[in-house]
């Protein structure tokens, strides 16, 4: 396995984790009319991603449906969140978007490696991809922490 297919498999992985955390965000939280219908905005945006890898790593004679190798198992992106049982409903959307954010920001960091490394072996159309993709990703990140930011002070104060 070389850097680009490392770097192809573990954003594939990443965006069809995160493509999942932000619809079931969408879906649990379906009366907070913002989170929503951002988190189902954002949801797209992953999906799109998933098929742009998908598409990058055909042209790179891969299959994204394969199994990896050990490479891949230790650099992977499968951390299994701890779900606590949190009773308050601001506490489990407060952990909901935590995990959201946590999804996107290691996403962010490989789409930054697939950047560099799309640089390193001269490969504009894997460049180009990484600078389409990881501003979205950016984009993501910032929303959910400004949520954080606006909902930690109430629900934990009411605590």
């Amino acid at each position: 396995m070389n850097g680009v297919e490392l770097a192809l498999r573990t954003l594939d992985q990443g965006e069809r984790h995160l493509t999942g955390e932000l619809a079931d965000l969408a879906e649990r939280y379906r009366a907070e009319h913002e989170i929503h219908h951002v988190a189902a905005d954002l949801a797209t945006w992953s999906e799109e991603h998933v098929e742009r890898l998908r598409e990058a790593a055909a042209r790179h004679d891969l299959d994204l449906d394969t199994p990896q190798d050990a490479h891949f198992a230790a650099f992977g992106t499968s951390h299994p969140a701890t779900l606590a049982t949190l009773p308050d409903p601001g506490l489990l959307l407060l952990r909901d978007l935590r995990e959201v954010h946590l999804a996107a920001t290691r996403n962010s960091l490989h789409w930054e490696m697939l950047a560099q490394v799309a640089q390193a072996s001269k490969d504009t159309a894997l460049l180009s991809l990484a600078s389409f993709c990881h501003p979205r990703t950016l984009r993501q990140m910032r929303w959910t922490n400004t949520m954080i930011k606006n909902l930690s002070p109430q629900v934990l104060a009411a605590l």
